[in-house]
């Protein structure tokens, strides 16, 4: 596709993994930057995404939202840059899985933990949260990252952009434990040259915006 992508983001957000990921395709892309309570929720981005949320993405006359789908789309978008196993390739299983593991369990559990919310330890309420338990999502995922070097194998996909930056987001924060499991993955794909770069751009991003904010 030769249509432009324009990626509307906030350097302190869920953008900072579709940056990663935009950095690991290695395309072109033009960052709209936003923020929070004022752009995001004017008239001209509710049109993009009616949430008023970031991450999103926006490839030609293709809007996409969420940076899991984010993720995924940009992985089958750009088939050149290896970050999705091909139809019908075994690895294809595990890669959904662990993807979406993230953007469901994952998400959910650290967000109840970061704001204390705690399951009532009945069957009725475990059974109504799909989720669980946070030990028991966490413990899958150890499980996950302990099978091989990566989510679907012995490739990096976009499933480990994913929910690597969830692991290194959450370890960071406290709401994912420092298991060494964890530790050693995002010692493995943290480096990542695209990794790297995607931080740094952020990173620069949130000090100008703070020093503007200052008047410094």
């Amino acid at each position: 596709m030769t249509d432009e992508l324009v990626f509307y983001t906030h350097p302190m957000s869920r953008g900072r993994i579709v940056r990663w990921m935009l950095e690991e395709v290695g395309c072109s892309y033009r960052t709209e930057l936003l923020d929070y309570g004022t752009t995001m929720r004017a008239p001209e981005y509710l049109a993009v995404n009616p949430m008023g949320k970031v991450p999103a993405v926006r490839h030609g006359e293709a809007v996409v939202t969420e940076a899991a789908a984010i993720c995924a789309y940009l992985a089958d978008a750009f088939p050149e840059a290896g970050l999705a196993p091909p139809p019908g390739d075994r690895r294809r299983g595990p890669y959904y899985r662990w993807l979406f593991f993230g953007a469901g369990p994952v998400e959910a559990a650290t967000t109840a933990k970061s704001l204390g919310f705690v399951v009532p330890d009945d069957p009725r309420s475990q059974g109504m949260v799909g989720w669980g338990s946070v030990e028991a999502v966490v413990d899958a995922l150890e499980g996950a990252v302990s099978q091989a070097d990566y989510l679907a194998g012995d490739t990096f996909t976009a499933a480990d952009v994913y929910l690597g930056a969830q692991i290194g987001w959450g370890m960071h924060f406290g709401t994912i434990d420092r298991r060494p499991a964890f530790e050693r993955y995002w010692e493995r794909i943290g480096n990542r040259p695209a990794a790297v770069r995607a931080r740094e751009i952020d990173d620069k991003l949130m000090a100008e915006r703070q020093q503007t904010a200052t008047g410094s």
